[in-house]
């Protein structure tokens, strides 16, 4: 076996293929063997496909910038023909016979996929723990949270199984796990990445696909091979001006930096993330970029509520669909959680919907204006350090909403009594400083820089203009060679 497997990022391996120090299938073994060592006690893959992969490298891999690497996708919006797609659910059990637009990019970069990984149901709470596959351990801290939705791939690659696995993200779930598990994660910009054949747009727009990866050039370098328009996407973003994995590669020019401290959902930031956060801003002054303490115009109140209609409107229509599709025993199956936002949802009406859209406008305005004076802006990527298991999942929020299914108006009454706020709290108060991101379609990234005093990783991220991921992933490079990552 290659035992020299975990020192090298994707790019790296890559290169000793190209070179015949190494051949496909040793790396293949040796990713394999790192599974078999270290997935049972974190469940971060919960599917694989070991003898297809071997034959992909018989069959041949394409001659692209990752050939041979191991790859993993997130069993949630990746289709891959032939392998089952269950999306972290009891109820859903799909063989796809094609596959998605990005798995194809993916393919013709030269990755060798060989396995899925655990995701939280739908995607839709942001910690791995789905009742059809159980949790995902932290590597850092056995019984901690990966983060969600993308918390198997984001511990995959902190686990040293692949230097790199996909992900997505529509509420900060490529950030979200990559600050828990202290692995770099870029969200693209709306329009950047291809979602279909299945999806033009994913929640309204809010919906980004990318890899987790532990060095900045590899992410760089995966989103040259994926980036681009599709047919039918109704998004279609100006291309970079040279290429990602170039920018990686230009010295850092100096940016001016908005610090933001002020989470846009009613919570309380860590005394530990907000010390990371100043000592951030004092390392990036010292590289010599200028910050400046500023914060986007938002309602905070208004900013979550928005957000929270949307998603439950999108989730109504979804668990609609799949009733549509497989019946009703399917939907039956699905967590509590799934199907009480799906009755929230269904509330809601249209004119709602549309008010809470033009919420998402007014983010959109807030942050364009404060980018205009800013490259970009600097805040945690999550509140708090990753929690214990059993935290977020909020059993409470099931339960009331259960009780208060049958009233027509139930969303409106939940918001007016406050309910809301006090049953979701938990799970939108770690999304304080991700769902921003989403709700604009700006790019993000959450660069590994910090450790808590317990030995939890602790993410910061950088929210960029629309369309400008070069700055943000030149900006990584400089402070992933100075600074080093924790990863």
């Amino acid at each position: 076996m290659f035992k020299e497997y975990g020192k090298y990022d994707a790019l790296g391996l890559a290169e000793l293929v190209r070179t015949g120090a190494v051949s496909p299938k040793e790396l293949l073994d040796a990713a394999l063997a790192v599974a078999n060592e270290r997935n049972p006690s974190i469940n971060a893959i919960i599917h694989r496909f070991d003898e297809r992969a071997y034959r992909q490298i018989e069959q041949g891999l394409p001659d692209g910038p990752f050939k041979g690497v191991p790859f993993v996708l997130k069993d949630l919006l990746a289709c891959f023909a032939g392998e089952p797609l269950r999306m972290g659910s009891r109820g859903i059990a799909v063989v796809p016979d094609y596959d998605s637009e990005l798995v194809r990019r993916y393919k013709a970069s030269g990755v060798n996929i060989f396995a899925k990984t655990n995701t939280p149901e739908f995607g839709l709470i942001i910690t791995t723990e789905p009742k059809s596959f159980g949790p995902t351990h932290n590597p850092h801290k056995h019984g901690y949270s990966t983060g969600g939705s993308s918390g198997g791939s984001a511990a995959a690659v902190a686990a040293g199984i692949v230097p790199m696995a996909h992900g997505g993200d529509g509420g900060g779930s490529i950030r979200f796990p990559s600050s828990w598990c202290g692995v770099f994660g870029l969200k693209p910009s709306r329009g950047r990445n291809p979602l279909g054949p299945d999806n033009g747009e994913d929640w309204q727009g809010a919906v980004a696909e990318h890899v987790l990866t532990r060095s900045v050039r590899d992410s760089a370098a995966m989103l040259d091979c994926s980036s681009g328009h599709e047919i039918g996407a109704p998004y279609n973003i100006a291309p970079p001006k040279g290429s990602f994995l170039a920018a990686t590669q230009r010295e850092a020019r100096p940016l001016r930096i908005a610090l933001s401290r002020k989470p846009l959902v009613n919570t309380v930031v860590d005394a530990e993330v907000l010390a990371a956060l100043d000592t951030t801003a004092q390392s990036l002054e010292k590289l010599g970029h200028v910050v400046v303490e500023a914060e986007p115009q938002i309602d905070v109140k208004q900013f979550w509520r928005d957000f929270f209609v949307v998603v439950c409107a999108e989730v109504a229509s979804m668990v609609d669909r799949y009733r549509r599709e497989y019946g009703a025993a399917c939907v039956a199956k699905f967590e509590p959680a799934t199907k009480n936002m799906a009755m929230l949802g269904r509330s809601f009406s249209g004119a709602d919907v549309i008010t809470a859209k033009r919420g998402w406008h007014d983010v959109q305005l807030a942050m364009g204006r404060l980018l205009t004076d800013f490259d970009v802006m600097l805040c945690p990527t999550v509140p708090t350090p990753a929690e214990p298991h059993g935290v977020l999942p909020n059993s409470r929020f099931e339960e009331l909403l259960m009780l208060a299914s049958h009233r027509v108006n139930m969303g409106k009454l939940l918001f007016n009594t406050g309910l809301v706020e006090q049953m979701a709290g938990p799970i939108l108060a770690k999304m304080a400083f991700t769902i921003m991101g989403n709700v604009s379609g700006l790019p993000g990234m959450s660069v590994p820089l910090h450790m808590s005093e317990s030995g939890l990783p602790i993410g910061m991220q950088f929210t960029g203009r629309m369309g400008d991921e070069e700055t943000l992933f030149n900006l990584a490079a400089q402070l992933e060679r100075e600074l080093g990552f924790t990863c």
